[in-house]
């Protein structure tokens, strides 16, 4: 059994609608997928619908942007409540401070010689509720700024670049409960990519199972290297939590990053859905 547990459809920053997703997912030969849209849960109707078509069970999840000490981490929630008020209205503040930042990195961008408008933004960003860096990218590959997002974000876009702009971010801690107070099942997601090691540490990681509930790592991802991916193995074991395994599949917008690229063991996903159903 083939499991991918973190993907993106067009509902976030991703560039394949949820039902084209789930179709992509089963040509790849995966039996199971989580959809893990950006702050949202608007594409997991669509994808559950689409599942017994395609033959590929669909496990409802999504990734909150959350920061820890001013560093930004990403937390995966499987199996949430969708109706959740608490987690609803921290997913709109989310949303509404992502669409706060897009006039915010336009002014900025203009300033350093690529003017663009809130609109070219909107126009790549879509139906989707939840606005963020990589439409800003798009719209700078439209414009023939750039050659593609990874450009996008290497030379202007990432943590601390030249047109880098802050927005609010919820607490790890408060995510991870509300995540579990939704009933899902909370999962650091890539937590040692781009060198952010030195942010969660094994000791970090530890007081955020002891003291937050956190119930997983994802440890295999496309940025983690053999040795990063072993070693948060081998702290997942110590601290007796799940590690997952994921592609973090974004269509087009990663290209390096096809769906299957990384997976999860079959017992540790069932282990995901026993905890779902017991909310």
């Amino acid at each position: 059994m083939r499991i991918d547990l973190h993907t993106h459809s067009s509902v976030s920053d991703g560039t394949d609608a949820p039902a084209a997703l789930v179709a992509k997912a089963a040509a790849a030969g995966l039996d199971a997928v989580a959809l893990t849209d950006h702050d949202t849960f608007d594409g997991l109707a669509e994808a559950h619908a689409a599942g017994p078509a395609a033959g590929v069970e669909v496990l409802g999840g999504l990734e909150m942007s959350t920061e820890r000490g001013g560093n930004a981490v990403h937390l995966l929630g499987y199996g949430c409540r969708t109706d959740d008020p608490a987690l609803l209205a921290e997913l709109a503040r989310l949303r509404d401070a992502r669409d706060d930042r897009v006039p915010r990195m336009v002014a900025r961008l203009g300033e350093l010689g690529m003017p663009l408008t809130v609109e070219d933004v909107l126009a790549e960003a879509r139906d989707t509720p939840s606005v963020g860096r990589p439409h800003v990218a798009d719209a700078l590959v439209r414009k023939g700024y750039v050659a593609n997002r990874d450009e996008a974000f290497d030379s202007w876009l990432a943590d601390g670049g030249p047109a880098y702009v802050e927005r609010y971010q919820t607490p790890l801690e408060d995510a991870i409960a509300l995540v579990r107070g939704a009933g899902g099942v909370p999962v650091l997601a890539h937590p040692w990519s781009r060198g952010r090691r030195a942010d969660l540490p094994e000791e970090v990681l530890a007081e955020l199972v002891r003291e937050h509930g956190l119930a997983g790592l994802e440890a295999d991802h496309p940025d983690h290297d053999a040795a990063t991916r072993a070693a948060l193995h081998a702290i997942a074991d110590r601290l007796g939590v799940l590690a997952t395994g994921s592609s973090d599949y974004h269509g087009l917008g990663k290209t390096n990053n096809p769906l299957g690229a990384c997976v999860t063991d079959p017992e540790v996903y069932a282990d995901i859905v026993r905890r779902v159903a017991e909310g």
